[in-house]
């Protein structure tokens, strides 16, 4: 590609992104599901060069970091909890849903064969989650649904891109059970072993760096030092990169400086939305050149290919969500685990498994074996993310509306809980300080009206007393990073006792971090 054709190929990839963006506000939507609209809208502009994007840069470009954000940012004791129904969807559903893909495509298009059948049914199978949370966190929906959709969509990439690998080998060799047992655990144990030494080798490293560029730095490299070694070592990167991500992310935070943490969780989130975006609208700049022959197939058949795909995947998902219930229930603890998890829930669960980013990925990762059908494939899977996403995520907040799951106020109440407690933590260690005259009285006065004034705030909203207005006077960094360490501390055991969630411990730990962002660095947890 040249360098006129690539500036115009970025340029358009950031007009779509701020559109979407400003669309997203106006009309109270997830952008992914602008972005897919208006990605596959561009690659019809008649002055937009045609995009062929290559497997490789999909596979090692985009895939590594979008993994690793994912693992890095799950909640552990929520996914800890909630393990059984996530392993559940991840595993089971995710291998039901490659086989009747499979089944289907093969029926529709038996000049597709067995292999590349289940290779594109690996695709379609894991969800992206972005768009069903960024919907269910807005309206307050159960924690546990969120957590759920999330912790399964991390790991069913997992699950699906091992078939994904396998159904690739089986394209170009004679494949026998034998084979396939040893490469499952080649690729799952070596993956994982290999995730473990970068997460420790990492976690090492950046304990003794205290520049934020680097730390960024080290952290951008790290999915792409999981994930490309051990696809070479014949091992799945895609484990490897989970593994080390979120090995990384529940227990390397603690030796991070605060600066540290909010440059690097600022950086992530851009380059994270970035990626997204980018591969939607490479996508749908490729599709003109998909669409001027899909496989040989008519059109017909490729609308009804796309339909038939979709009403799989989502009645296959509804119908496991309906019928794993009871069954889980047979299994021992299986009860205590499903309990709080009724038909209103799963049907939610069940229709908030939309398609996205991850998948076509995936499927722009299918290699030239699998010939004159690799862009009828591209394109079907293209169509069912728009199905799922377009058709699907406006449904969400209707239903969750008429189950009567939303919670608005359940968020904002339980941080204001978490604040109470960390201030009243501060001002109980504030005089602490005070009598073992470790600080003087003006200090510990100044820092006592500005902890009782916040007080008086969380209060005042949590209906208790009044607002009070003032500003925060100065003080000592001494002082102040140990009445922010207090409050810290206070989030640490409040979410170990299962009072706050994750997304609320995160939510305050930032706030106090632009408090005291260069203060002293917590022991490694």
């Amino acid at each position: 590609m040249g360098e006129d054709r690539l500036f115009i190929v970025f340029l358009a990839v950031a007009i779509v992104v701020l559109l979407a963006r400003a669309l997203a506000g106006r009309l109270r939507m997830p952008d992914t599901i602008l972005l897919v609209v208006l990605g596959m809208a561009a690659g019809f502009v008649p002055a937009l060069p045609a995009v062929v994007v290559p497997p490789e840069l999909v596979l090692l470009g985009f895939l590594p970091p979008l993994l690793y954000n994912a693992a890095f940012f799950t909640a552990p004791r929520e996914a800890r909890a909630d393990a059984a129904p996530i392993f559940t969807l991840a595993f089971g559903l995710t291998t039901v849903t490659t086989v009747a893909v499979a089944a289907a495509v093969h029926a529709l298009l038996p000049d597709v064969g067995w292999a590349a059948a289940l290779a594109f049914g690996a695709a379609v199978s894991p969800t992206d989650a972005v768009a069903a949370t960024a919907v269910l966190q807005r309206l307050g929906a159960p924690p546990r649904l969120v957590t759920i959709l999330e912790g399964e969509s991390l790991i069913n990439d997992g699950a699906a891109l091992t078939i994904f690998m396998l159904a690739v080998e089986a394209l170009g060799t004679d494949f026998t059970v034998g084979h396939g047992a040893a490469r499952v655990a080649q690729i799952v144990l070596g993956g994982v072993a290999y995730g473990l030494v970068v997460s420790i080798a990492v976690r090492r490293l950046r304990r003794w760096i205290t520049d934020p560029v680097s730390q960024i730095i080290v952290s951008l490299a790290t999915p792409y030092v999981a994930f490309i070694p051990a696809e070479h070592l014949g091992a799945s990167g895609v484990l490897a990169t989970v593994t080390a991500g979120f090995w990384i992310g529940t227990r390397g935070e603690g030796f991070l400086q605060p600066a540290s943490r909010l440059a690097g969780t600022t950086f992530w989130r851009i380059l994270i939305f970035l990626l997204e975006s980018a591969l939607f609208v490479l996508l749908g700049l490729e599709i003109r050149e998909i669409l001027r022959g899909p496989g040989g197939q008519s059109w017909g058949l490729v609308a009804v290919t796309a339909l038939a795909v979709s009403a799989t995947v989502l009645g296959v998902r509804l119908v496991w969500q309906f019928a794993n219930g009871p069954l889980a229930r047979l299994v021992p603890g299986g009860r205590r685990v499903q309990a709080g998890l009724g038909r209103r829930q799963r049907l939610v669960i069940g229709l908030g498994g939309l398609r996205g980013a991850i998948s076509l990925a995936i499927a722009l990762s299918l290699p030239a074996a699998v010939g004159d059908r690799r862009g009828l494939l591209v394109l079907v899977t293209a169509l069912v993310v728009l199905v799922t996403l377009v058709g699907q995520a406006p449904l969400l907040p209707l239903l969750l509306r008429r189950l009567g799951l939303v919670e608005p106020e359940r968020r904002r109440a339980e941080a204001m809980l978490a604040r109470k407690a960390g201030l009243q933590a501060a001002l109980a260690r504030l005089e602490e300080l005070a009598e073992d005259e470790e600080v003087d009285e003006r200090t510990a006065e100044a820092f006592r009206q500005m902890l009782e004034l916040r007080l008086d705030r969380v209060r005042y909203f949590l209906g208790a007393g009044r607002e009070a207005e003032g500003a925060a006077p100065p003080g000592s960094g001494r002082v102040r990073a140990e009445l922010v360490r207090a409050q810290r501390a206070k989030l640490t055991a409040l979410y170990g006792k299962g009072r706050i969630g994750a997304q609320t411990l995160r939510e305050i730990s930032r706030e106090l971090d632009f408090e005291d962002p260069f203060g002293v660095r917590r022991p490694p947890s």
